[in-house]
């Protein structure tokens, strides 16, 4: 039985990376979850799409964790919403997700460059 690739791939990999791209985006401007989430999927073109099952409770976790400050705020909507700006302890993990990131991609890229 020959074995279908995964639709899922995408989603795994997000999944260790999620932190770092909520970290991302919100050291652009103080943002609410919803706009995180469309931030990021119109940042990658589609290519990445946050659920609320994911998103919210990494939010939480990187607010416990002291790298996202939250307030309550109206939107443009005029709706309270939650927005997030990252911390100064934030900026400093975002910088080494990012530096942790790009030694990922480069090592990947030496092996998928390998001439056979």
């Amino acid at each position: 039985m020959s074995r279908q690739p995964e639709k899922s791939s995408e989603a795994e990999l997000l999944q260790g990376t999620l932190d770092m791209l909520i970290l991302k985006v919100t050291a652009l401007q103080p943002i609410h979850g919803y706009a995180i989430a469309q931030r990021i999927q119109q940042i990658s073109r589609d290519a990445l799409q946050i659920r609320q099952g994911s998103l919210y409770p990494a939010l939480y976790r990187l607010e416990n964790r002291g790298w996202l400050k939250a307030d309550w705020r109206t939107t443009e909507g005029g709706r309270e919403a939650k927005f997030y700006s990252l911390t100064p302890q934030g900026r400093r993990q975002l910088a080494v997700e990012t530096a942790g990131w790009r030694r990922l991609c480069d090592a990947i890229s030496l092996v998928l460059e390998t001439a056979e």
